[in-house]
């Protein structure tokens, strides 16, 4: 993978500017990096596609599990559509990596322990997006997924028009003995961007649960949100995350017909030990207000231990990506959709709203 050094000389449009003021931009000293436009009107009259270096400056971790972020304040004067997601890591390094959109990042510092849910960590830490702000999920990458095309006309908007001001990237560190010597890292993604207006605009849900495995058995960790927005949404893209214990994660809109009966409808369902990128999802059929978007997780344990939801590589995850688009107005207000899991949730609850549960083969993806 290319390093920082690099890649400094062909940034494009945008540059990675330091922790000194631009033009008002940045306010000096809070933080490493800052998207600038620096030629707005040959951008805007080709409608040229640029690509923004997002990356870790440089860091050297020194706590296994270790959650880390760093933040890019977006120019407030332009609004931006990225379309182009390149990750710069590999599974040798980093665990995986999230971008947040967030109105303002979770602290003013250039990188920040962002693991508030790691329990083996004593170090201060805080959320990837401000406690107030607006925070969503844009993009994820893990075990070597490749790079990410938005389809044609679409893209996320960043930027004066937008809720998302700031873009925060937070890379996992599962183990550290690579920087046991000094060494640095800058894991991150490299965004293709554009300044020419996109009618379909991108949004990504994240649907996932809490809850445990038990020692030596196979669980299913189960959740289900209902749309209750005008809106209609086109799913384009999924990505599946666990850890070790997962065999298969899939992704479900469950629509109730004219005789009241509930069709369900696969959007999608990967081995979530292959590698956890983007694909493109079993069917492209609208979600409308009233559907349910349903997700489980087939875990099987082979240990002598009950397995908790956490982040670290001892515990689990249950998470399902869904990306999509709407031809009109703005994305979804519901960004997460998460249940308390097992064994406290399941679809076949009475309260879930649930029926007509298809038989779902783990064996089959």
């Amino acid at each position: 993978m290319p390093r920082i050094s690099e890649i400094a000389a062909s940034v494009g449009l945008l540059l990675l500017i330091g922790v000194i003021s631009v033009d008002g931009l940045v306010k000096e000293g809070d933080y490493q990096n800052s998207l600038y436009q620096q030629n707005l009107e040959s951008n805007s009259a080709t409608g040229a596609t640029a690509s923004f270096p997002f990356l870790m400056p440089n860091v050297s971790p020194q706590t296994p599990d270790l959650y880390l972020c760093t933040p890019i304040k977006v120019d407030p004067t332009t609004t931006y559509y990225i379309v182009g997601f390149n990750p710069n890591a590999t599974m040798n390094t980093a665990h995986h990596m999230l971008l947040y959109g967030c109105g303002e990042p979770g602290t003013s510092k250039t990188t920040w322990n962002c693991g508030e849910m790691n329990r083996a960590s004593q170090e201060e830490s805080a959320s990837p997006c401000g406690p107030h702000s607006n925070s969503q999920i844009v993009y994820a990458w893990a075990r070597d997924a490749q790079k990410l095309n938005l389809p044609e006309g679409v893209g996320f908007k960043v930027g004066k028009n937008s809720p998302i001001k700031y873009l925060v990237l937070q890379v996992h560190y599962a183990h550290i003995d690579k920087f046991k010597d000094g060494s640095t890292d800058d894991s991150g993604v490299f965004l293709d961007y554009t300044e020419e207006p996109r009618k379909k605009l991108a949004g990504t849900l994240l649907l996932g649960t809490d809850g445990q495995i038990p020692a030596m058995k196979t669980e299913h960790l189960e959740t289900a949100c209902e749309v209750n927005e005008q809106k209609v949404l086109h799913p384009f893209a999924y990505r599946v995350h666990t850890h070790g214990l997962g065999k298969v994660v899939s992704g479900y809109r469950v629509r109730t017909n004219s005789d009241g009966e509930q069709e369900w409808l696969q959007l999608g369902k990967r081995d979530p030990l292959t590698p956890q990128m983007f694909y493109n999802t079993s069917n492209t059929d609208p979600i409308i207000e009233g559907d349910k978007i349903a997700v489980r997780c087939t875990m099987q344990s082979t240990r002598h231990r009950t397995t908790k939801i956490g982040p670290t590589n001892e515990d689990e995850m249950c998470n399902f990506y869904l990306m999509y688009y709407v031809d009109h107005g703005e994305t979804l207000n519901m960004k997460f959709c998460f249940s308390q899991g097992a064994p406290y949730y399941f679809w076949s609850n009475p309260d879930s709203g649930l029926h007509n549960i298809p038989h779902i083969e783990a064996s089959t993806l």
